[in-house]
Order: structure tokens, then C-alpha cells, then sequence
């Protein structure tokens, strides 16, 4: 058997052992390991249909419907009808689903803190990027080979905990990997999602998560610069959703809710180097401003500010 399936398989059985996978119960829980999976994508998405939550998790739909049957007699679930489509049912996680899921999950935020805790922070850190370089490829690749990745569907939320880390540690590795840049652009990034998180003003701002098949893939922020100009932040967009209009979306998504919110203007601040979003802006209507040569990041760059009337 080739060398390399025997060590993934080594280490399936390894880990399957220490998160207790094999158990009757996850986490000493009612629910087994699908039924906690459908749990956990009911509560993190905004009334999802079952072929969905079918396709998202590769679930027989069958097998899901027994599920989601048991789910609705415990009264976990509530379904309606979808207003665009009587034969489809919209879920929801009623407020005793959301006390189960809400008990799971902080069970098995538990389970793994206690796995995490003999680690010093450099080997909890370097444990993390192992799992996040594990898990990017086999998933670009896997959802590349079977040319199912340009049909799962890309979903906007706003952000949650745990999204700033996540923006902030990607944005200083593409960067980096890409152009160049130094760690002071991964300074400057968690300078403004520290400064988006401490004045949040939830009326006037926003921040987009986009996620495909659970995981994140994007984001962009709208923030408040004045009463009347509102400035576009930190678009990102992940290699493997490229190409598929996302970064255009996450750029008109800010574009309409500064309009809802009556702002006159809009502005950001790019390089010249980075030709892709550079279009986006272009083709949204915006038009430069000024520029300015720098190196705030290592290599010298052609810092731009551009701008939309609103």
C-alpha cells in the first residue's frame, strides 16, 4: 500500500481516537456525529432549504430526512414554506434546538481546549496552521477534481467571533505569499478590525463574511470615515473562490448599503499593484483620487485612494 495513504489512514485512526468520534454519543451527547453536523449547520445558516444542508454536508437526502424527522417530533426543528417555492421547506433551529446545539457546542469547545492545553502557544499556533493547510488543500482540490466547487453557493453574514482572527491572520499570509509584505501589513489589518470592533456602529457599518461549504472564502468592510462618506476596507478574496464574481458582489453589497444609509460618497484606499480589485473599483464607478508612492510594507508601492458618488 503506497506510503503516504498508510500515514493518512495512521493518523485518521489517531485522531478519530482523540476527539472520541467512536462513541455512541458525541460528546457524551443524544446526537450522533451527522445529527451534530445538521445541528451545526442549522444554526449557522439563515433558513437553509434540506437540499442545502443535503449538498453542503454530502449527505444521502434520504438519511437526512429521517433526520430532520427526528429532529421535528424532539421539537428541535421547525420547517415553513418557502414563498418562492411551495415545494421546498425553509428550517430553522426552534429555541430548545438552539439550547442543545448551544449545549454541544460549548461541549465541544471544552473537549478541545482541554486537547490543546498540554501545548505551548507556539505548538497550539503551529498545530493551527498545520490543520488550516490541511484543510485548504484537500478541500480546493477535491471540490476542483469533482467540478463541484463553482456550484456550491457563496453565502454573505455578518461577521461573528472568531472572524477577526481569521481576517487578519489571512490577510498577512496572502500578502506575504503574493506580493511581498511585510509583517506590518498584518499590524495595520488587526489595527482595523480592533478599531471596526471597538466603535461598531451596527446602523451605519457593516462587515461580510462570505462562506462556501462552511468555510470562509472572503470579506469586505463598509465603516463610517464621516457623516457623509463612508469607506470601503479590507477586501479579500480567497484563490479558491476566484473567478467567480465574489469580489464584484462583496463590493456592490457595500456599495448598496451605503446608499440605504444615506452617505454621499465613498472612498478607499488600494495599491496600484493590486490590478484585480483595482478592476472591481473601476467597474463599480469609482475614480482616483490620489496616489502616492510608499513603503509601509517592504517593496515600494503606489498607495491609491479612489472614489464613488453616491
Amino acid at each position: 500500500m503506497n506510503k503516504r495513504a498508510q500515514a493518512v489512514r495512521r493518523f485518521n485512526r489517531f485522531y478519530t481516537r482523540q476527539i472520541g468520534i467512536l462513541r455512541d454519543g458525541l460528546l457524551y451527547s443524544p446526537f450522533s456525529l451527522a445529527e451534530a453536523r445538521v445541528l451545526y449547520e442549522l444554526a449557522h445558516r439563515t433558513a437553509p432549504t434540506a437540499g442545502e444542508i443535503a449538498g453542503v454536508l454530502g449527505l444521502d437526502a434520504g438519511y437526512l430526512s429521517r433526520i430532520l424527522r427526528d429532529f421535528k417530533k424532539r421539537s428541535l426543528v421547525r420547517a415553513t414554506p418557502s414563498a418562492r417555492d411551495a415545494r421546498q421547506s425553509l428550517l430553522a433551529l426552534t429555541p430548545r434546538g438552539r439550547k442543545a446545539f448551544g449545549a454541544l457546542d460549548a461541549r465541544s469547545n471544552q473537549e478541545v481546549a482541554t486537547l490543546l492545553r498540554p501545548l505551548s502557544t507556539a505548538e497550539q499556533q503551529r498545530l493551527v496552521g498545520a490543520l488550516d493547510n490541511v484543510q485548504r488543500l484537500l478541500a480546493a482540490r477535491t471540490r476542483s477534481d469533482s467540478g463541484q466547487m463553482n456550484r456550491e453557493p457563496v453565502l454573505l453574514r455578518p461577521h461573528r467571533p472568531g472572524d477577526m482572527g481569521w481576517i487578519v491572520h489571512r490577510h498577512g499570509v496572502l500578502y506575504h505569499e503574493e506580493y511581498g509584505w511585510d509583517e506590518r501589513f498584518e499590524a495595520l489589518v488587526a489595527k482595523v478590525v480592533a478599531e471596526f470592533i471597538e466603535h461598531f456602529d451596527p446602523a451605519r457599518e457593516r462587515c461580510w463574511v462570505a462562506e462556501r461549504a462552511g468555510e470562509i472564502v472572503g470579506c469586505v468592510f463598509l465603516v463610517q470615515k464621516s457623516r457623509t462618506v463612508a469607506q470601503l476596507r479590507l477586501l479579500l478574496v480567497e484563490p479558491s473562490a476566484r473567478g467567480i464574481g465574489l469580489g464584484a458582489r462583496l463590493v456592490d453589497e457595500c456599495i448598496r448599503f451605503a446608499r440605504r444609509r444615506g452617505y454621499r460618497k465613498m472612498t478607499l484606499w488600494t495599491n496600484q499593484v493590486l490590478h484585480a480589485a483595482r478592476h472591481i473599483y473601476v467597474k463599480a464607478g469609482f475614480v482616483l483620487a490620489s496616489e502616492a508612492r510608499h513603503h509601509m510594507f517592504g517593496p515600494e508601492l503606489v498607495g491609491q485612494t479612489w472614489e464613488l458618488d453616491l
